[in-house]
């Protein structure tokens, strides 16, 4: 492992290994239907709430716009999970 001299210098100090960061992230097993949708709405709210804008439809590399108003988008290719909330772009947006 190529440790920084400043992270090897942390490590003898805190009597500790790795990098620095290690286990800052965690995965988790997104299970349900209803998990995953609600994985979609906190990841497209960080922008507001990390005060980066008032609405997320504001940021413009948030999928938001796409989902919740059904705006084109090049890059968003919805979930079969999101295209099952409705036979219409209108249904999946009210839902």
């Amino acid at each position: 492992m190529n440790l920084t001299p400043f992270a090897g210098y942390i490590n003898d100090r805190y009597r500790r290994t790795g990098t620095l960061w290690e286990g800052r992230d965690k995965s988790s097993l997104v299970d349900r239907d209803t998990y995953l949708l609600r994985c979609y709405r906190y990841i497209e709210l960080n922008p507001v709430r990390a005060r980066m804008c008032a609405d997320p439809a504001d940021y413009p590399w948030s999928s938001h716009a796409a989902n919740a108003f059904g705006r084109d988008d090049v890059l968003v290719h919805p979930h079969p999970n999101r295209r099952a909330l409705g036979a219409t772009r209108e249904e999946r947006c009210a839902a």
